[in-house]
C-alpha cells in the first residue's frame, strides 16, 4: 500500500471510531419517555458530531478506494471494530469477555494479512 493509502485508511479508522464514538455519547441519556429521549438525542452536538464526522469519513473512505481495491480495503477496514470495541471499554466501561478479545485479535491479523503487514 502506498503512504497516502495508509494515511487516508488511518484517517477512515479514526473518523469511523470517533462517528461510532460521539453516537454512543448522544445516545446515552436518562429521559422518562421516548419521547423525551430522542429530543435530547437531537439536540445533543454529539449527534452533530458524529455526523460530521461520518460524513468526513465518507469522502476519505472514496478516496482511499481510489488507490486501492475494494476487497482490499474492505479487509483492512474491519480494524474499525477492534478500534471501536477498544475505546468502548475506555470511555464507556463496556464489557471484553474472552470471547470479544479472541474475536478482536482474530480481526487483527486477518488486517495484517490482507494490509500485507505480516
Amino acid at each position: 500500500m502506498s503512504n497516502l493509502a495508509i494515511v487516508l485508511w488511518i484517517a477512515s479508522v479514526f473518523l469511523d471510531t470517533a462517528g461510532r464514538l460521539t453516537f454512543k455519547s448522544a445516545a446515552v441519556t436518562e429521559r422518562e419517555t421516548e419521547l423525551q429521549r430522542w429530543k435530547s438525542m437531537l439536540r445533543s452536538p454529539w449527534l452533530w458530531a458524529g455526523i460530521v464526522c461520518f460524513c468526513l469519513e465518507f469522502a476519505v473512505w472514496l478516496a482511499l478506494l481510489s488507490l486501492i481495491p475494494l476487497s482490499q480495503a474492505v479487509l483492512i477496514g474491519s480494524i474499525n471494530v477492534v478500534v471501536v470495541m477498544l475505546a468502548g471499554r475506555l470511555l464507556f466501561r463496556e464489557r471484553l469477555d474472552a470471547l470479544r478479545l479472541a474475536g478482536m485479535s482474530l480481526i487483527a491479523v486477518g488486517v495484517a494479512l490482507a494490509g500485507g503487514f505480516a
